[in-house]
């Protein structure tokens, strides 16, 4: 590929996807290379806490398109093969095979890494999950343990322990937070978590800190809190978040701050753009850079991605929104959820487990939550105003 035509999108993901199946669906009809760092066709990553994780879907359920569907893409997909370097002045990629791939356009698609514990390397029975090849690892894992330790309370965490519970281990779930998800939900919906995981029977020990792991023999056997106490564990799983994949853009002149930093078309650089969970882009209508890691903003940004690769000059605004599934629960979220904003019930009834959340704060509606209320959430997301006002960030 020359330095002159076509596209390179280094991400074999949903965002990554989605880039090329917007630049066809909008006209472009020059060469297109995806590369992708696992060999897996691109499949989705939501599924794999839940049904591929509990084995009610085989891996092959979880891809996004069939491989009819990729051929008629007409796009070289290169898999198997990690991008270690970009030249952003020449628009060159390296990969760890020695591949040199220049393009007039690339797109940065590399999402994010999971972050591990001081002492996890090499240490038997402790897991991550971001990968489809994690989630089989950890899926082959449940079912030779019986004690499962999930260090993390976020919603990985969180539906990693549910899923977990539901196969019938004993599952303990650690964390700082002092309830599941209370950072992203507040008060009110995380402590109706704890109850429904509770209810359960999941083991809940938060609002202590993790300072380590125990072994034995090369294999884990508890997880250390700051409390001194060891919670036993034949299993761990660490969901402690992730940072973006950005460790081979450190010499590509980009600017890399959580992320790679964009202006407001999602553009980093000339001739270079970024979609997706790695993408840290300058958001108009809240005045302030954002990233959002959920799967709803790699399709829509990707396809805001394309749009700006052929010429539409539009800023990249999105209301966010993330959805998670725990036990019988299903919770969506539309807008910012910002900490310490007051909360009303508008719709239905907490004690019901059936309710939709409205979120304000300084006069201004910047979220709504449902719960197992998806119709009744999605019609109030015309009631957000933006975010109260933040510190103004420009790219």
């Amino acid at each position: 590929m020359s330095t002159t035509e076509g596209v390179l999108v280094v991400g074999a993901s949903a965002a990554g996807l989605t880039t090329v199946e917007a630049l066809r669906r909008k006209g472009y009809s020059g060469r297109v290379t995806v590369l992708g760092e696992e060999p897996h066709q691109p499949y989705d990553r939501p599924p794999l806490s839940k049904e591929v994780l509990s084995g009610t879907w085989e891996p092959e359920r979880a891809r996004l398109r069939t491989a009819d569907a990729l051929s008629v893409l007409d796009a070289e997909f290169v898999l198997g093969d990690p991008a270690t370097s970009l030249d952003a002045a020449s628009r060159t990629v390296t990969t760890a095979s020695g591949r040199v791939l220049s393009a007039e356009t690339v797109v940065v698609a590399t999402g994010l890494r999971p972050r591990r514990l001081p002492g996890q390397a090499g240490l038997a029975g402790v897991h991550v999950l971001r990968t489809l090849d994690d989630a089989l690892a950890l899926r082959a894992a449940l079912t030779a343990s019986s004690r499962l330790v999930v260090v993390g309370e976020g919603v990985l965490g969180s539906e990693i322990a549910a899923t977990a519970r539901t196969l019938g281990l004993d599952v303990t779930m650690t964390g700082p937070q002092r309830a599941p998800l209370a950072g992203q939900v507040g008060p009110l919906v995380s402590d109706l978590l704890a109850e429904l995981h509770r209810e359960q029977g999941v083991r809940l020990r938060l609002g202590s800190g993790v300072t380590g792991l125990t072994s034995g023999d090369g294999r884990v056997t508890g997880v250390r809190l700051d409390t001194g106490e060891v919670l036993p564990a034949d299993l761990v799983v660490v969901a402690i978040g992730a940072t973006p994949a950005t460790e081979w853009l450190e010499d590509s002149g980009l600017r890399l701050d959580d992320g790679v930093v964009c202006d407001s078309r999602c553009r980093a650089a000339e001739g270079i753009y970024a979609a997706g969970d790695i993408a840290r882009w300058y958001h108009e209508r809240l005045g302030t850079l954002l990233r959002l890691e959920n799967r709803t903003n790699a399709t829509e940004q990707a396809i805001a991605v394309a749009g700006a690769i052929l010429g539409e000059d539009r800023p990249y605004t999105p209301v966010p929104y993330f959805w998670t599934d725990q036990f019988d629960a299903r919770i969506q979220v539309h807008g910012v959820l910002p900490a310490g904003a007051e909360t009303t019930i508008v719709d239905g009834d907490p004690a019901r487990r059936r309710f939709v959340a409205r979120y304000h704060r300084d006069g201004v509606v910047t979220g709504v939550l449902g719960w197992k209320m998806p119709k009744q959430a999605r019609q109030r997301r015309g009631e957000i105003g933006g975010a109260p006002p933040l510190p103004t960030q420009t790219p």
